[in-house]
Order: C-alpha cells, then sequence, then structure tokens
C-alpha cells in the first residue's frame, strides 16, 4: 500500500501498531478483561515503576480497573539483565492467561508496555459501547512480538524561537505522545526564549520559559524515558540578540546583512575572531545548562551565511573560511566540555570542508540535515562515517513554510534519512520541525511528519502505510478515518498546482514574497489552471473533514486549525490569481486597486482567526511578530499601498 494512502479503516491490529515492530507472530488464544475486572500489573526484577505506571494508566482510560501490583497479576513486565535482547529491545507475549513483557533494559521494558497499551487500544478503537453505555469487555489478541531499535537515539527538535513558544500544557501532551512511539530525545531549539538572567532586553517580549518550566519539562521527560537536550545556536541566528545596542558589538557584521529569516537587514552571526564571542556564548551556557539533567548540549553552528563579510574577513582570507570556522567550532567544544556536556553541532557547514572532517573533536556529534527529498544524505552521512565521528542523520516534517504541510516530501525525506543513516551507521535520528518566518503552520499541520519519522527512527524499513489511518487512530481519534484522510489531504496540497518550490509551498510563498515582483524565483510554473486544480482540492478535503467523528482531547481545536489552514491557502490562491495578470516583473500596488481592496478585506478576518487560534496552544510571545507577516501583506493590498518592502 502507498505511504499516503488509506481509504478505509484497517482490519488487522499490527495494522494499527506504531512504529511498527520488527518481527509479529499472531497465536491463537486471546487475553480478555472483563467488565468490572480488576487487571493487576506487576514488574519483576526492578522497583523503577515508569513501565508499569504507564500501562496502568493507558488501561484506566481505556475503561479497566488496572492498578500496580495485587494478586490478580495480568500484565507481567519482567526486567532480566543480561538478556540477549538489543538495547531498548523487548519480547511480547499474550495469551489466555496474561500478557508479558520481557526486556533487559528498563527503556525496552517501557517500549514493551507502550506497544502493550497500543494493542488494548486497537480493540477499542471504533468499538460500540456495552449496554448501559460502559466500555465492553476488553480483549487483547494472542500474538508474540519481538523488537528493538534501528538508531540508538531517536527524537524530535522543535523550534520554540520562531515565533511559537508552546504552552507547558502543549509540551507535556507532545511529550506523552512521542513517549508512545517509542521516541527517546527532544530538543526545543532555541535563540532567545530562555529567560537568562541579565539580558531581559532579548527576551522580554517572547514569553520565554524560565528555568524551573525547563526543569519541571526534563523530570516530565525523564519519567517517560525521553532525554531533553538543551539546544543553542552558538554562531550563526544570532540576530534576535545581536539587533539590540546592547550585543551588536560581537556582531561579525554589526552593520546588519541580508538574510532569509527577516526582511529587514540585521546582523546575523556572531564574531568567530572576537574571544567576547566565546565568553558571551559561556555566559549563556552557564545560565542554560544547569536547567537540563541531560549530558549532552546542541551548540548549531549552522547556516554562518556572513562569515567572512564582516570582522573576521582578514583572518578567513589569511587561513580559509573553513579553518577559521572549525577553529571557532573548537573554541566552543572546549567551552561545552569544561562543563561536562558532549557537543552536538549542525554538520551542514564542515561538509563544505571535507578535509577538515577528520580534525573535528572525536567526541562531538555531527547532525547531518536536510529536509529535501532527494537530500544527499549518502554522501554526507559517508564522510562523517569515515572519518570515525558519530553522527546523527536529521531530516525534516516539511511543515513550515507550508500552511497545510508536504507530507509527500516528508514522506520521502525521513524515508531516505533512515535508509542511509542506517547504512552509513548513524547513531541518532532526529526529526526537525521548524517555524521559519513566523510559524503559521499549527501542530495539526505537524503531527505527521512527526508519525512518520518516528516509525523511521525505530524501523527504517517498515513503510509508512495507510498514512491518514494511522493519524486517524493517534492522533485525531477519529474512527470514520475521515480526520485522517483529510489531514493528509490538505497535506499534499502544494502538488496540486504543479508549480515548483523548494522548502515550501508555492501558497505560502505568495504569501510570504507578496512584497517582492511577480513571477518570483521561488515559485516556478504557477498557472492560473493550477491554482484552479488547488481550489478544487481544498474543498474536497473540507468536504472530507466535514465527516469526522474526531473523539481526542483536542479534536475542535484540530478541526479549527485545519479549517483555518485551507482558508489561508485558498486566500493565498486567490492572491496568486490576481498576481498572474499582473504584467511580468510587477510589484503587488500595479494590481487594480478595488481587487486589492477586497483581497484585503478577506485577510483581515483570516488575521483574526489566526490570532485566536494561537493561544489555544502557544504562549503570547511571538504573536505579533508572526501575525505581523500577515499584517504586512494586508498593508501592501490596502489602497495606497506602493509596495515597498
Amino acid at each position: 500500500m502507498h505511504a499516503l494512502s488509506g481509504s478505509s479503516m484497517p482490519r488487522s491490529p499490527e495494522d494499527l501498531l506504531h512504529p511498527r515492530p520488527k518481527r509479529v507472530r499472531w497465536t491463537d488464544g486471546e487475553l480478555t478483561l472483563a467488565v468490572g475486572a480488576v487487571a493487576g500489573v506487576v514488574a519483576e526484577g526492578t522497583e523503577d515503576s515508569r513501565a508499569t505506571r504507564h500501562l496502568v494508566a493507558e488501561l484506566r482510560a481505556l475503561g479497566t480497573l488496572a492498578r500496580e501490583g495485587g494478586d490478580e497479576a495480568r500484565f507481567v513486565l519482567r526486567l532480566a539483565a543480561g538478556s540477549e535482547l538489543p538495547a531498548g529491545g523487548y519480547r511480547l507475549t499474550v495469551d489466555s492467561a496474561r500478557a508479558t513483557i520481557l526486556a533487559g533494559d528498563l527503556p525496552g521494558l517501557f517500549h514493551g508496555a507502550c506497544t502493550l497499551a497500543q494493542l488494548a487500544r486497537a480493540d477499542r478503537f471504533g468499538g460500540a459501547p456495552a449496554a448501559g453505555g460502559r466500555a465492553p469487555a476488553l480483549v487483547v489478541p494472542g500474538v508474540e512480538i519481538e523488537d528493538a531499535p534501528d538508531f540508538p537515539h531517536r527524537g524530535v527538535m522543535l523550534d520554540v524561537s520562531r515565533d511559537r513558544v508552546p504552552t507547558m500544557e502543549t509540551l507535556f501532551a507532545i511529550v506523552d505522545r512521542l513517549a508512545g512511539w517509542k521516541l527517546n530525545q527532544l530538543q526545543l531549539y532555541m535563540e532567545h526564549t530562555f529567560a537568562y538572567e541579565g539580558h531581559e532586553t532579548v527576551w522580554k517580549d517572547a514569553s520565554p520559559f524560565t528555568a524551573d518550566e525547563i526543569r519541571a519539562l526534563d523530570a516530565y521527560c525523564i519519567d517517560r524515558h525521553i532525554e531533553l537536550v538543551p539546544n543553542l545556536n552558538c554562531f550563526g541566528h544570532m540576530h534576535r540578540w545581536l539587533k539590540h545596542d546592547a550585543y551588536r558589538s560581537l556582531a561579525e557584521c554589526p552593520e546588519g546583512v541580508d538574510h532569509p529569516f527577516a526582511i529587514t537587514r540585521e546582523p546575523f552571526s556572531l564574531c568567530a575572531t572576537d574571544p567576547a564571542s566565546l565568553a558571551f556564548i559561556a555566559e549563556l551556557l552557564d545560565g542554560l545548562l544547569p536547567a537540563f539533567t541531560s549530558d549532552q548540549v546542541n551548540v548549531g553552528l549552522d547556516e554562518t551565511i556572513d562569515l567572512g563579510l564582516g570582522r573576521s574577513r582578514a583572518a578567513c582570507d589569511a587561513r580559509g573560511k573553513g579553518r577559521v570556522y572549525l577553529d571557532y567550532l573548537a573554541a566552543v567544544h572546549g567551552l561545552v566540555a569544561a562543563r561536562g556536556k558532549r557537543m552536538q553541532f549542525w554538520g551542514d557547514i564542515i561538509v563544505e570542508y571535507p578535509d577538515l572532517v577528520p580534525a573535528l573533536p572525536r567526541d562531538a556529534i555531527a547532525m547531518e540535515w536536510g529536509y529535501e527529498a532527494g537530500h544527499p544524505f549518502a554522501q554526507h552521512a559517508a564522510q562523517f562515517a569515515t572519518s570515525g565521528l558519530p553522527f546523527y542523520v536529521v531530516p525534516g516534517t516539511s511543515s513550515w513554510l507550508s500552511i497545510t504541510g508536504r507530507i509527500p516530501n516528508a514522506a520521502a525525506n525521513l524515508e531516505e534519512a533512515a535508509r542511509h543513516g542506517l547504512a552509513a551507521g548513524a547513531v541518532g535520528y532526529l526529526v526537525a520541525d521548524w517555524g521559519d518566518y513566523g510559524h503559521w503552520q499549527s501542530l495539526a499541520v505537524t503531527w505527521p511528519g512527526l508519525l512518520l519519522g518516528a516509525g523511521r527512527a525505530w524501523n527504517a524499513g517498515a513503510g509508512t502505510e495507510a498514512l491518514a489511518d494511522l493519524l486517524a487512530h493517534h492522533v485525531l481519534h477519529d474512527p470514520t478515518g475521515a480526520a485522517g484522510r483529510a489531514l493528509v489531504a490538505l497535506g499534499s496540497l502544494y502538488l496540486a498546482s504543479g508549480a515548483h518550490a523548494v522548502n515550501g509551498s508555492p501558497e505560502c510563498f505568495l504569501l510570504r514574497f507578496a512584497h517582492e515582483p511577480f513571477p518570483h524565483p521561488r515559485i516556478e510554473g504557477l498557472t492560473l489552471a493550477g491554482i484552479a486544480a488547488t481550489e478544487a482540492a481544498i474543498e474536497a478535503a473540507l468536504t472530507e473533514l466535514e465527516g469526522h467523528a474526531m473523539r481526542a482531547p483536542d479534536a475542535a481545536l484540530i478541526a479549527d486549525e485545519l479549517r483555518f489552514a485551507a482558508d489561508l491557502t485558498a486566500f493565498a490562491c486567490r492572491l496568486g490569481r490576481l498576481r498572474i495578470g499582473e504584467p511580468h516583473g510587477a510589484m503587488l500596488a500595479s494590481a487594480p486597486p478595488r481587487a486589492r481592496a477586497a483581497l484585503a478585506g478577506e485577510l483581515r478576518p483570516l488575521i483574526g482567526r489566526y490570532r485566536a487560534l494561537w493561544p489555544r496552544r502557544s504562549r503570547p510571545g511571538g504573536l505579533d511578530d508572526s501575525a505581523g507577516r500577515l499584517e504586512h501583506v494586508a498593508q501592501l493590498l490596502a489602497p495606497g499601498a506602493d509596495g515597498a518592502s
């Protein structure tokens, strides 16, 4: 079955397990829990209760009277030190008497409990209530499962700097779901969204995380076998700091540069040859790291687009840009090592200098990232593998700069990263979700990429069959499957027009680059016929969505998020119709004033809906910046606008 198919709900419980186990054998007999029966969950060989607490909570959510301990032990979790099972692996057996999980370590016990909970949920999914409205008896099919992860480190990186800073409630819910999918690492990409003491100027309007909040999240993750890894960019992407006068002197180009993450010129990177830059990073690390228990830290060091263009020019001319970059990386590594941490860093710059890869610190971990289908994971991974340097592969959700997502691209990108990463010996698989240019995409749009990535991180070769049904079961709780099909349809809209765009959708780019001449080089091949096809696809997806019966706790919010995403994409199509009618190379201001005014009138209520949706998952900081990018489009459309940026 194709990765994006799934027109009807799967019939086998195995089809609803995610990630898909390595080996499954169905057996005769089934474990039945009668209504009102007490089911004991016991752990043998360990006093750690994380796995048993997780399983009890899941069984109780299904209406059973599960409890830890007790004489009626129907669920046995057995830790067998020295087991032949791989790290994180487990063996699950279900028969008519009990369900037994065997593992050689605590993460393996937890992973087995997650699979067992999914088997139990599969029985409930779409089932009719018993007489009196009570849940029917719970039936878990007889099965033997042996399973283990392909990648030791399996994680997600969420962008919490541009511009969405999630509420703690939102983060806790995300962690619960990621843990259930057997992921064991979470990173929050931070630029200016941590409340550093003495740096209020930078974060005062960002609704930042406090140290106490990070400690609470760290503890919540630990309780679910997830490592919360600190993530702080220490070179490029420092414009949120450097644009302020108090920090401008640290910049490579204090006068500013053009960069793709803002409309106006701003300083972007720290100066690699200024010792004050390292002293500044040391101060930030000392403020951030004590809130985390992880022994790792991701220091970024990616996209240093202005290196050598300003204050480091002479050094780069004398020693070479690659050597200047490597020397700065080594200095940051020294700061990290002095604090007892292991450094992760983005690998995009150093792969441009393959002769320097062997000179990297041997305990550093390279993060090989790429977000388009066809990214050269095999080539870059081979460079790190040959040098003996440990590395992760880092694909993405493809949700950013898309409004409704780019699921087919994500599916291909995630599969390629898993296949080539596994072949080259990657020690980790991290799924990135970015928020470029305002983080217009909602969490509902991000879930498909996270779900697909979790599946690949555990079982690289399993495939992604029936994505719509997996979403309906694991995210949307919709027994009809309609919401899953609608979400997949919306995530494929970017293909309908036939236009070509990289790292984003044509419809999003119509809004993102509204202030620039049209046609735009980031949108190739847009036609009126393609726009009409996109509009028809939007209507079909919305029609599918209307048939949903979502039971997720946030079902109403998900429906609102998807309808808004569809409506904003439809608006972008109407803007595209207007721009296609302009002379080649024209600015938006040259379009007929009446048509512009009409579109401005349509956009402003959409911006109001966007502002109303934001606080339901995100903190107020960042909203004005994010919504302001849409308001900028409305201003360009307003009568009298000159189209200047």
